[in-house]
């Protein structure tokens, strides 16, 4: 099965699932030379397969997810809390429910490339078989068998739990 069809087929299992909101990061223009705070505005939903995100024409590689919530003044002790509640606090200015799940950071993956032999990570073809590395340091897992395993979560997620 080429990698479209094993997409096409995830998508047909997927249709009454929960999908997650995609977001982008924008920095507004400066107001009378003042700054203004970013926000990050919804670019659309997609369902959260582990490394991958499916939406109904394209599969994207994950990036960085979040959920929005108000800005609170409160002490870090690590610059890394501090930027991760400044991108939720964006999240929830870009109009983000309080609480709502965001991927920002996604990009593009080219499935044809696969089926033409092409790397398009985290997809590969791995002797002629569409592949999936599920982790920096993870082996490659045959695509079928990954999208099976992470479909069947999305829709009964207490087999997971």
């Amino acid at each position: 099965m080429s990698t479209l069809e094993l997409l096409d087929a995830a998508r047909s299992r997927l249709a009454d699932a929960p999908r997650e909101a995609l977001g982008e990061i924008v920095v507004p223009r400066r107001f009378l030379g003042v700054a203004r705070a970013p926000r990050i505005e919804r670019r659309g939903a997609a369902w959260h397969l582990g490394v991958l995100l499916l939406t109904d024409d394209a599969v994207f590689a994950t990036g960085d997810v979040l959920r929005a919530r108000q800005e609170a003044r409160r002490g870090y002790t690590a610059e890394s809390q501090r930027q991760r509640a400044e991108l939720a606090a964006a999240a929830r200015r870009g109009g983000f429910a309080e609480g709502e799940t965001v991927h920002i950071g996604w990009r593009m993956l080219q499935p044809g490339a696969v089926d033409r032999g092409e790397a398009s990570a985290p997809l590969f073809c791995s002797d002629g078989v569409p592949s999936v590395r599920w982790s920096a340091a993870g082996g490659l897992m045959p695509l079928e068998a990954y999208l099976l395993e992470r479909v069947a979560l999305l829709l009964d997620p207490s087999r997971g739990a």
